[in-house]
């Protein structure tokens, strides 16, 4: 079912902008009025990484009027193998930046506004206010909710869309969406998932060209609630496997038991980033990059265990360290090969797959193991720079 347009037309469109936009002009369904729907609109897209670097670009090319960018991390080269609205000379430059000014070159005509912040309860509504539409292209649970709930609050609608490894989905949420059609992200996922039990794109990977299959979707239903044109993804979740390469939609409805929204909360203490029981294992039994190094040179035994996948292990390593993964740790599986005769050490990549192995660990009964903050990541940057990261 189309539903009506988001935005209203702008006055007239330059000549200048009907030679640009010609290929849209002769659509039917676009004509004159929905450019001059685009043009008019006002379009806000949290985050200019792997979602939002496809998101903006083809945004900017269909001629939406005004671009918010919301980022405030810096280019790193890992991005450069999916962001490409950055290049190698951004590489240290802030994202939005980078975004602004790749932008500028595909099209000048659009304006470009910079949020240059950490989205968090204090700034969300004020930020949001100003715009049409919102896409998230965020890779993590807190601020995903978040973004729901300020969107509910102020009665905006945003696409979302998300990524990992081959798989994307994509989907519509308007809770004050007409003719009864309104729902929200907390309607498809009503808590989130338990603290570690789905690895970020940073831990389990994402193939590349993903992000731009995900992201021209999610334009695509932008420019749909823009102009009024076709059936957007309200009420539908759109699944993507690259692999199988096969498309499947999945009916969502209202769910009755969803508490309405009426207020922001502290997403990261909602969503958690490790379980409570991986922090208190961690608070006193954390140990830096600089003193494992102290002890690998002082000769001293202990084992090494590294606790992330075959595949990160063969990227980067410590020396010494034998790997086994988390999850055979904390089903069981592998705590006959633990030494229970020498101080046990842990790391991962980060810190906090190793914090929940050592809780498991420590309820185990190896009372005296610690862990490596900021894993191997960490390691490379205070021990051994000539190591690659990832």
């Amino acid at each position: 079912m189309s539903l009506p347009p988001l935005v209203e037309p702008a006055a007239e469109l330059s000549k200048e902008e009907v030679e640009r936009y010609s290929r849209h002009l002769i659509i039917p369904d676009v004509g004159m009025a929905g450019q001059k729907r685009l043009k008019n609109a006002k379009v806000l897209v949290v985050g200019a990484g792997g979602l939002g670097s496809p998101a903006l670009l083809y945004l900017a090319a269909a001629g939406v009027g005004t671009l918010g960018i919301v980022e405030f991390d810096e280019v790193d080269t890992s991005n450069l193998q999916r962001q490409i609205i950055h290049g190698q000379s951004d590489v240290g430059r802030p994202k939005a930046e980078s975004a602004r000014d790749s932008i500028k070159e595909v099209n000048p005509l659009v304006e470009v506004r910079l949020h240059q912040v950490h989205l968090d309860s204090s700034n969300v509504l004020d930020i949001f206010r100003d715009y049409d539409l919102i896409l998230d292209g965020t890779d993590n649970f807190a601020t995903r909710y978040l973004v729901n709930d300020a969107a509910v609050l102020l009665g905006k609608p945003y696409v979302w869309g998300s990524i990992f490894r081959f798989e994307g989905q994509a989907s519509v949420f308007w809770e004050d969406a007409p003719n009864g059609l309104g729902l929200n992200y907390r309607d498809l996922y009503p808590e989130p998932p338990p603290p570690g039990m789905v690895p970020s794109c940073a831990e389990g990977g994402v193939l590349g060209v993903l992000c731009a299959s995900i992201g021209s979707i999610m334009v695509n239903e932008a420019i749909k609630l823009i102009t009024g044109i076709g059936e957007p993804l309200l009420g539908r979740l759109m699944v993507y496997d690259a692999l199988e390469m096969s498309y499947r939609t999945i009916k969502v409805r209202k769910d009755p038991a969803t508490q309405p929204i009426t207020e922001l909360i502290d997403y990261e203490a909602f969503c958690g980033a490790v379980t409570e029981d991986a922090q208190n294992a961690a608070a006193g039994n954390t140990i830096t990059a600089a003193e494992l190094k102290e002890m690998i040179d002082a000769g001293k035994d202990f084992a090494l265990i590294d606790v992330r996948e075959q595949n990160e292990y063969e990227i980067v390593n410590i020396p010494g360290a034998v790997l086994i993964p988390k999850d055979r740790i904390l089903s069981g599986e592998a705590l006959s090969e633990i030494p229970q005769d020498r101080p046990v050490v842990l790391h991962c990549k980060s810190g906090a797959r190793s914090a929940e192995a050592l809780a498991s660990l420590h309820k185990a009964g190896f009372k005296d193991a610690v862990h490596v903050g900021g894993g191997v990541l960490a390691w490379v940057k205070q021990v051994d720079p000539s190591l690659p990261t990832y």
